[in-house]
């Protein structure tokens, strides 16, 4: 049984309907990524997980229990690390997580033990008195991942764990936790539109105007692109895409100013493509197929940052969550 199950998902609001049936199932111990574009519905869908909307129909259980019959019990198994800070400034570390672990009814002895273990984990034992409001963003996200698990959850949701932080810390949060993965066997379930850090995922999810387009690992999402893909920036896009198309028998993808043309042997297709182009080509680019690719061929757009209302949602959550905990 899954510790996530998801069954005919409905959400809606008047005649939108956000999230439009969507079926899911995450493994215990799994890291799964949810991926999609503005509006595509995923924070539709990891709100009602967390218990901050109901469904308009369908059925969502967590760790075994009803998100809409027992929201209380779902949330005391699920820990949440959101996109915009929520420690509070004014507090040291330990006392960020001494306040999480009371609110969670962590027992005292426990309590202790675990905040000092998860302030060795995350490497900030040395900084556990001072306050947060001196904090680097990596800290404090790494912070925010200890408070996230003090309370053992089944799982662990994770808004753009590593949104706005710099490459090589970006690296240290996930190795804080596949740490935590390996030491808790907590379930981790994130978005992001790193598609680098999506690889991390075991599975991965792409959600596109309400429903679930692909479900997969990496590497069978990036095996539904036969061979490589050529990327190529030209003068003229709808006249290169004519000649690609009436010359070579394939249909090349516009995106962004570019063409991508998805060719079993690039190698030995791209001479061909530079000989027989009667246009111009300001620059080309041959790789092999990549999450950017899929999501691309999938969705027919690039993915892109959230829009201001999921934005808002996402803020409210963590708000909401808080002011339901207290």
């Amino acid at each position: 049984m899954g510790v996530i199950e998801v069954r005919g998902l409905v959400k809606t609001y008047g005649d939108l309907e956000a999230v439009r049936g969507i079926d899911l199932e995450v493994e215990p111990g799994e890291v799964f990524g949810f991926l999609g574009p503005n509006g595509a519905g995923k924070t539709t869908t990891i709100s009602i997980l967390c218990t901050l909307l109901r469904p308009t129909a369908g059925e969502a259980r967590v760790a075994g229990i009803d998100v809409a019959h027992d929201p209380g019990a779902v949330r005391s198994r699920i820990g949440l690390v959101f996109q915009d800070p929520s420690l509070d400034d004014q507090l040291t570390a330990r006392e960020n997580l001494e306040l999480h672990g009371r609110i969670y009814g962590v027992p005292g002895a426990l309590r202790r033990q675990r905040i000092d273990e998860l302030l060795r984990v995350v490497e900030l034992s040395d900084r556990a008195a001072s306050l947060v409001k001196t904090f680097s963003g990596g800290m404090k996200r790494r912070l925010e991942i200890a408070r996230g698990v003090l309370h053992h959850p089944k799982v662990l949701f994770l808004d753009e764990p590593t949104l706005g932080l710099d490459p090589q810390t970006r690296k240290h949060i996930w190795d804080y936790l596949q740490e935590l993965r390996r030491r808790e066997g907590v379930t981790l379930f994130m978005t992001t539109h790193y598609m680098d850090e999506a690889e991390f995922c075991d599975r991965i999810a792409i959600i596109d105007r309400g429903k679930i387009v692909a479900l997969g690992t990496p590497a069978e999402l990036k095996s539904r692109i036969g061979g490589d893909v050529i990327t190529l920036t030209v003068a003229d896009v709808p006249a290169a895409a004519k000649e690609i198309a009436e010359r070579f028998g394939i249909a090349p993808l516009a995106a962004n100013g570019t063409l991508r043309i998805e060719v079993p042997d690039g190698a030995s297709f791209l001479p061909r493509l530079v000989r027989d182009l009667p246009m111009g080509i300001d620059s080309v680019a041959l790789s092999r197929p990549s999450l950017d690719d899929v999501f691309l061929k999938l969705t027919g757009h690039a993915i892109r940052t959230e829009g201001a209302s999921e934005k808002d949602m996402l803020r409210n959550m963590g708000r909401m969550w808080r002011g339901g905990r207290r």
